[in-house]
């Protein structure tokens, strides 16, 4: 029967798991002998835990499979815990193998004792300690389970001194399941959600993340209901795309008209989204759908709750509801999310070519244009967020990864290593900041370890660009938020990565296009701006007066790239008498 590593190795194979990010130490030595012996599971060596989880996270949620990290006693796994609320609060199945001190010295103060199975109770959905080797393999079993029934993180604490012991019993095997049942909303529901709809003239959908199989219902509601669409940071991936109904995205990061949608409409349809900025919310008049019934009503007041998945709702509600005649809501939406696009875009594309430092948002507008039609694109908490929002254009086959719902910084490199070995043929380009590169930098030596052709772009604006609009916004001076003048390009080249720093902005397209067409890992360090920030299309009264008080040379709304030529196109489209 072997040890009950082995048979831990064994359950994780029948799971379909093919790698375990971490690093490797002595409670885990079982464990990771166990691997070295298995013929098609894999350890893969990154620099930090934390970055063993983010990378499990991009796996689990680009493939939507299960994922496993692993982190040995105290100090090992505790730095898991980053990466782990990253992945349970973004709804992706991972597994964290949490070894433990030996089992006599639990409970002494033991060298390096924690409880992991206290520890990590709040970023889990399942954290046990198995202790005996009769719990194996079964608590392993349900450990799995837990994380792909629950789509969330499972947990499983084990002595290392236990792993190295005789298995009990047999490991037996067992099915997984993996494919959910779909929620279908009850049927009161859905013909109460059609009488909200046919009962008014101006509805504005507001999408997010849970819209991602439900696209073409979406747009079918939109034509029926003659919708204007606004989307949120997660839901941009899934609607946007081949859409003549969109007129933007709100919240922190938002552009265009999606705010003015939202609050002059007679009622607003949220779909798959919990949206977590109730101030964009106009607070009323509000229906929301979604598969968890537990999100229902936690951010805004709702006039009907629907419980269903968004797909379902809408193949349910569609042939209740009744032909919209009068455009004219949508179409005005859609002249002003044009004008709103074309009044701010100049600031971005007009002479960028030659404007020093180098723009960020012409470096991220680049990107968009060269970068493959399925790139994985993963984004650093930050500025890159912005950049990312308002200049990558979807298409419905590329990705964009980042820690959206946990804000976690460094997410981007670590991400993108666990984008990479998910599809090792794919392009999958980092969009790192230099304070998150500089956070996890070890990292890069993980990538030039596996010469994993990643392609890390970092926007190096020298300072904690984010942190300083935060402080710029509530009237403090921005203070040490300074990461110096960095070459990370000369770092990357010592590691043993192809590396170019750039600091002309007419050499970003060539850079750009020769890195993205390398084999093998590559890194542009791009010297970008450090004034150039964004805040929300709304702000209040006293945010301006605090942004007074301290700005100096800073842009008050973002570019959009792409996106404004597909507000033209819509509005080109609209019916003329």
């Amino acid at each position: 029967m072997g040890s009950v590593a082995e048979q831990m190795v064994e359950v994780l194979r029948q799971a379909g798991v093919e790698r375990v990010y971490g690093v490797v130490g002595d409670s885990l030595n079982p464990v990771v002998d166990a691997i070295r012996r298995a013929p098609d599971l894999h350890w893969v060596h990154v620099r930090n835990e934390e970055a063993g989880a983010f990378a499990a996270a991009a796996e689990a949620e680009l493939t939507g499979r299960l994922a496993v990290c692993a982190g040995s006693c105290g100090p090992g796994n505790t730095h898991l815990i980053q990466g782990l609320y990253d992945a349970h609060r973004s709804g992706v199945p991972v597994l964290a193998l949490a070894s433990h001190i030996p089992s006599g010295q639990i409970g002494t103060g033991f060298f390096q004792e924690t409880h992991p199975d206290r520890v990590f109770t709040d970023c889990s959905s399942f954290c046990e300690l198995a202790g005996t080797p009769e719990q194996f393999p079964r608590l392993l079993r349900v450990a799995v389970q837990h994380a792909l029934g629950a789509r969330g993180v499972s947990v499983l604490v084990f002595p290392g001194d236990i792993a190295a012991l005789p298995a009990a019993g047999p490991t037996g095997s067992s099915y997984f399941l993996t494919e959910q049942a779909v929620a279908a909303p009850p049927w009161s529901q859905v013909q109460a959600l059609a009488r909200a709809l046919n009962s008014v003239d101006r509805v504005t959908l507001f999408c997010g993340a849970g819209v991602r199989d439900a696209h073409a219902g979406v747009m079918e509601l939109a034509g029926m209901l003659n919708s204007p669409i606004g989307h949120s940071l997660r839901g941009k991936e899934w609607i946007q795309y081949d859409n003549p109904y969109d007129v933007g995205m709100s919240g922190l990061l938002g552009y265009g008209a999606c705010h003015e949608a939202l609050h002059e409409a007679e009622l607003v349809l949220l779909l798959g989204t919990d949206f977590p900025y109730d101030s964009f919310l106009p607070r009323a008049r509000t229906i929301q759908v979604d598969h968890d019934a537990t999100r229902l009503g936690r951010r805004t007041p709702l006039e009907l709750a629907v419980h269903g998945d968004v797909s379902a709702t809408l193949r349910a509600v569609l042939p209740l509801l009744e032909q919209k005649q009068d455009r004219r809501f949508l179409d005005e939406l859609l002249d002003k999310h044009c004008r709103a696009l074309e009044g701010v875009v100049s600031a971005y594309t007009r002479k960028t070519e030659n404007q020093v430092p180098i723009h960020p948002e012409y470096v991220a507008a680049v990107l968009d244009e060269l970068a493959d039609d399925d790139a994985v694109f993963t984004v650093d908490t930050g500025m890159c967020n912005v950049w990312a929002a308002r200049y990558l254009t979807p298409n419905g086959r590329r990705r964009v990864i980042g820690s959206f719902l946990h804000g976690s910084m460094a997410n981007a490199l670590p991400h993108a290593i666990g984008a990479q070995f998910a599809f090792p043929g794919r392009q999958v380009v980092s969009m790192s900041g230099d304070g998150g590169l500089g956070m996890l930098l070890g990292e890069l030596l993980s990538v030039a370890k596996h010469r994993l052709p990643v392609k890390t772009v970092v926007f190096n604006n020298g300072a904690l660009g984010m942190i300083k609009l935060e402080m710029l916004v509530s009237g403090y001076p921005e203070w040490e938020i300074d990461n110096g003048d960095v070459d990370y390009a000369a770092i990357a080249r010592a590691m043993g990565i192809q590396a170019k720093r750039v600091t002309d902005p007419a050499k970003v397209r060539e850079v750009l296009a020769e890195a993205l067409q390398r084999p093998g890992p590559v890194l542009v360090d791009v010297v970008t701006d450090p004034n150039a920030l964004a805040i929300p299309p709304r702000v209040t009264a006293a945010q301006l007066k605090g942004f007074a008080l301290a700005a100096g040379r800073t842009v008050l709304s973002g570019g959009v790239g792409r996106m404004i030529d597909l507000a033209r196109s819509n509005l080109r489209n609209i019916p003329r008498p």
